[in-house]
C-alpha cells in the first residue's frame, strides 16, 4: 500500500505541495488564535466529592464557592477613614464586573483575620458567578487591566493566577521557540548534511504545529481544552517532524545511491521507513491518547493534543515530505560544504567500520556483563524516585513579578493561615439548625483547625461552614483534616470542598485511573510492536526497558527539582515536591517516544534478520544503520522539547527537562547498550510469539514481502 502511495505522490508531486502551502495558510489564519479559546489548567475530577459539593453550593447560591479574586490593598493604616474609602472604592470597582456575584471586605464583617499583622494591609474577596473556566479567565484579564496602574492594589486569587499562568505560557512558548530554532537549524545542517535537507524538518514541524492548532480550534468548540496543550503541540510537533524527516531523508539518500533519484527510491523509502513511521506515530498517539482516560481537563487536553499532533506529523511525513523529496531529487543534497557532501556519501553507503557497528560487536561479545551494569546503573538512578512528593500547581510557582505570586506570599506570611483557602464544608441543612451547630462544634474539636466561621446560609436547606486550617493548605496535616471532617458522621449530607479538598481528591482520582492508563499504554506498545515484528517478546522487553529508563528519569527529577539542586543553573525556586500531574504526563510522553526509537531500531534489525542474517549480525547491522540517525534525532528532539527548561513555570520546566532526559537516556543507554545485550542473550527467542498470534501476523506479511537486504545493500530506518 505504501509503495502505491509513493507512486501516486511521485506522479502528483507538483500538486501536493501547492495544496500543502494553501493548507498552511488556512491553518495559520484560523489556528494561531487558538490560545484565546482555551481554558486554564483544569485539574478537577467532576465525580469527586469536592466537585460535587461545589456544584451543589453554586446551584443554590449562584456564585462560586471559592473567591476568584483577592485584591490586596495597602494603606497607611487599615483603621483610618481614608483606608475604608479606598477599600470601598476597590469593592465597587470589582462589583461593577457583570460576572462578579459577591464582594466582601474587612469593613463588611469586621473580621480581624482580614487585617495584616502590621495593620497596614487588608484584602477584598470577589466571587464569580458559576461560569465556564474560559469566561472567568477572560473576566479576570479584564479586571486585571482595569486595576493596572493602581500601585496600592495587587490582584491575586485563583482566577487571576490562572490568567497570569496562561499569559506566562504564551511568553514561555515564544521564548522556547526562539531558543530552539537556531540551534535546531545548526544541528540539522550537521546531521542532514545540506542546507536544503536541513530546512525540511522545520517546515514539516511548522506545518504539523499549525494543522494541530487548527484542529484544536475546531475541537475547542465542542469541549473545554487546557491552554497547556499548546506546549505539547509545539514541542512534540517539532520533535516528531525532526525524527521522521531524518529517518526518511537518510533512507531516501541510501536508496537513491542504489537506484538513482526517482520513483523507485521513493517507493522503497516509503515501503521501509514509511512503514516504520506509520507504526511509530500510532505508538506515540496511543500512549498519549491514554491520558484521555483521566477526567482532569489538563491531562485530557494534553492526551488529545498529543495524539492529534503525533498522527498529523506521521501523516505529513508519509505524504508531504515524500512529495518534497520527489520534487527536489538530487537537489536535496544542495548547498552543502564538501566535507558534509563526503559525509552524506559515506552515510548512503553502509559499511561495517562505523562506531555503532563496533559498539554493537563489543556489547554482543559480553552481553551479560553489559546488561547487568546497565540495569544496575538505571536502578541506582531510580532509587530517589521512592521518596517522591507531590504538590498541585499554584500561584507560588509564578514568577515573583506576577501579582498573584505576591498576593499569595503576603497572605501566607502576613495574615492568619487559611482564611482565603479554607475547607468549605457544605451541609444540607439550614444555617441555624441544630445539625449545623453540632457539626461545627465537632469540627472545632479536631486537630489543626485554626477557626470555624459562623455558618452561612446558602438557600433554604443548605449552609456553608468555612474551616481555615492551622497549617499550609497542601501540608500533610491539612490533608488529614479533610479526611477527618469527611469521616464525621452526620444525619444530613456533608461535603468538603476548597483547595485542600480538591488536591486530596486530585490525588485519589489520579490513583484510581492510573492502572487503566498503564494497562492501555503497555497493551498498545506490545500490540504495535507485535504487528510490526511478529514477536511478543520484543514488546514485553520494550515495556521493561522503558520502565527502567523512566525510573531513572524520575529519580533524577527528584534529586534536581524536589531536593532543590541546580536551582541557580536552571533558574527555579524549589518547592520540595514535583507537580502532581507531571509524572503521569511524563510517563505517557516518554513511554511513547522511547517506543518510537525502539521501533526504528527493531525495524532495521528485523529487516536484516528477514534477509537471512544471523541474530547477532542482524543486531549489529540494525544498530549501525540507525545508531547515528537515532542519536541525531534524540539530540534534535531534546533541544526542541528541552527548550521548555527556559520557562518561568517550574512544572513546564520539569516537563521539558524530564522528556529531554528520557529521550537522551533511551537513545544512548537503552538503544546503545541494553537492546543489543538483551537481544544477544535471548537469541532466537527474541522472535517468539504463540502459534495463533504468529499465524495471524504472518497473513499480511506474506502479501507485502520486500526484497531481502543486507548491510551492503540496505537503507536507513
Amino acid at each position: 500500500m505504501l509503495e502505491r502511495l509513493a507512486s501516486f505522490i511521485y506522479r502528483s508531486r507538483r500538486r501536493v505541495l501547492p495544496i500543502a502551502v494553501i493548507t498552511i495558510v488556512i491553518a495559520g489564519v484560523f489556528g494561531l488564535g487558538v490560545a484565546k479559546r482555551l481554558a486554564p489548567y483544569g485539574d478537577t475530577d467532576p465525580a469527586s466529592q469536592s466537585a460535587q459539593a461545589t456544584n451543589r453550593y453554586q446551584a443554590a447560591t449562584g456564585r462560586q464557592i471559592d473567591p476568584g479574586i483577592v485584591a490586596l490593598v495597602t494603606t497607611s493604616g487599615v483603621h483610618s477613614a481614608a483606608a475604608k474609602r479606598r477599600v470601598q472604592s476597590v469593592e465597587a470597582q470589582l462589583r461593577s464586573s457583570p460576572d462578579v456575584m459577591a464582594v466582601a471586605s474587612y469593613y463588611d464583617h469586621d473580621d480581624p483575620a482580614m487585617v495584616s499583622r502590621d495593620g497596614r494591609s487588608t484584602y477584598v474577596v470577589a466571587y464569580f458567578r458559576p461560569k465556564s473556566d474560559l469566561t472567568i479567565q477572560n473576566d479576570a484579564k479584564r479586571i486585571e487591566s482595569q486595576f493596572a496602574g493602581q500601585s496600592d492594589v495587587q490582584l491575586g486569587g485563583g482566577a487571576i493566577a490562572n490568567a497570569q499562568v496562561n499569559t506566562q505560557v504564551g511568553n514561555d512558548l515564544a521564548r522556547a521557540e526562539l531558543f530552539a530554532f537556531p540551534i535546531i537549524f545548526l544541528l540539522s545542517l550537521l546531521f542532514f548534511r545540506s542546507v536544503v535537507a536541513s530546512l525540511l524538518p522545520p517546515l514539516l514541524g511548522i506545518l504539523a504545529i499549525l494543522l494541530t492548532f487548527f484542529a484544536l480550534r475546531i475541537l475547542s468548540s465542542f469541549t473545554d481544552l487546557s491552554v497547556f496543550a499548546l506546549n505539547i503541540v509545539t514541542g512534540l510537533g517539532l520533535g516528531l517532524a525532526i525524527d521522521y524527516s531524518l529517518f526518511t531523508v537518510s533512507r531516501y539518500r541510501e536508496e537513491a545511491a542504489r537506484t538513482g533519484f526517482g520513483v523507485n527510491a521513493l517507493r522503497r523509502t516509503l515501503a521501509t521507513s514509511g512503514r516504520t513511521i506509520a507504526f511509530s506515530s500510532l505508538t506515540v498517539a496511543a500512549a498519549l491518547a491514554s491520558l484521555m482516560v483521566f477526567p482532569q481537563n489538563f491531562l485530557f487536553s494534553m492526551g488529545l493534543a498529543g495524539a492529534v499532533v503525533a498522527l498529523v506529523a506521521g501523516g505529513l511525513a508519509l505524504v508531504v515530505l515524500p512529495a518534497m523529496l520527489a520534487l527536489l531529487g538530487p537537489r536535496v543534497n544542495a548547498l552543502a560544504p564538501k566535507w558534509l557532501q563526503r559525509a552524506a556519501d559515506e552515510d548512503a553507503r553502509p559499511s561495517e567500520a562505523g562506531f555503532w557497528y563496533r559498539l554493537s560487536r563489543f556489547v554482543i561479545a559480553r552481553p551479560g556483563r553489559v546488561a547487568l551494569v546497565t540495569v544496575a546503573a538505571l536502578v541506582a538512578l531510580g532509587v530517589p524516585f521512592a521518596s517522591i512528593r507531590f504538590l498541585p500547581a499554584n500561584a507560588s510557582e509564578l514568577p515573583t513579578s506576577a501579582s498573584a505570586y505576591r498576593v499569595d506570599a503576603a497572605l501566607r506570611n502576613d495574615f492568619p493561615p487559611g482564611r482565603t483557602a479554607p475547607l468549605e464544608v457544605v451541609v444540607a441543612a439550614p444555617a441555624g439548625s441544630r445539625q449545623v451547630s453540632d457539626l461545627a462544634a465537632r469540627i472545632r474539636s479536631l486537630p489543626n483547625v485554626s477557626s470555624v466561621a459562623p455558618a452561612q446560609p446558602a438557600g433554604r436547606q443548605l449552609s456553608l461552614i468555612q474551616v481555615p486550617p492551622a497549617t499550609p493548605p497542601y501540608s500533610t496535616a491539612s490533608r488529614q483534616l479533610v479526611h477527618d471532617v469527611r469521616n464525621l458522621r452526620a444525619p444530613v449530607y456533608v461535603g468538603v470542598a476548597g483547595d485542600t479538598a480538591g488536591y486530596v481528591d486530585l490525588e485519589q482520582s489520579l490513583g484510581a485511573h492510573l492502572p487503566l492508563v498503564l494497562a492501555l499504554v503497555i497493551a498498545s506498545t506490545v500490540v504495535v510492536l507485535f504487528l510490526m515484528t511478529g514477536s511478543l517478546v520484543l514488546g514485553v522487553k520494550a515495556v521493561v526497558m522503558n520502565a527502567l529508563s523512566l525510573s531513572a528519569v524520575f529519580g533524577i527529577l527528584v534529586v534536581i527539582f524536589q531536593h532543590g539542586n541546580l536551582e541557580g543553573l536552571l533558574a527555579y525556586r524549589g518547592t520540595g515536591a514535583l507537580d502532581a500531574t507531571q509524572p503521569i504526563l511524563l510517563f505517557a510522553i516518554a513511554f511513547g517516544l522511547a517506543t518510537d526509537y525502539g521501533v526504528f531500531l527493531l525495524s532495521r534489525i528485523k529487516e536484516a534478520h528477514d534477509g537471512g542474517e544471523p541474530d547477532n549480525r542482524a543486531v549489529a547491522i540494525g544498530l549501525e544503520r540507525t545508531g547515528r540517525i537515532v542519536t541525531a534525532a534524540a539530540l534534535l528532539f531534546s533541544v526542541a522539547i528541552g527548550a521548555f527548561v527556559t520557562s518561568n513555570l517550574i512544572f513546564i520546566k520539569e516537563l521539558g527537562f524530564g522528556i529531554a532526559l528520557a529521550v537522551l537516556i533511551d537513545a544512548f543507554i537503552i538503544r546503545g547498550l541494553l537492546v543489543p545485550s538483551l537481544m544477544a542473550l535471548l537469541g532466537k527467542w527474541n522472535w517468539w510469539a504463540p502459534g495463533p498470534l504468529r499465524r495471524l501476523q504472518d497473513r499480511p506479511s506474506r502479501r507485502r514481502r520486500t526484497p531481502p537486504t543486507s548491510l551492503g545493500a540496505s537503507g536507513g530506518a
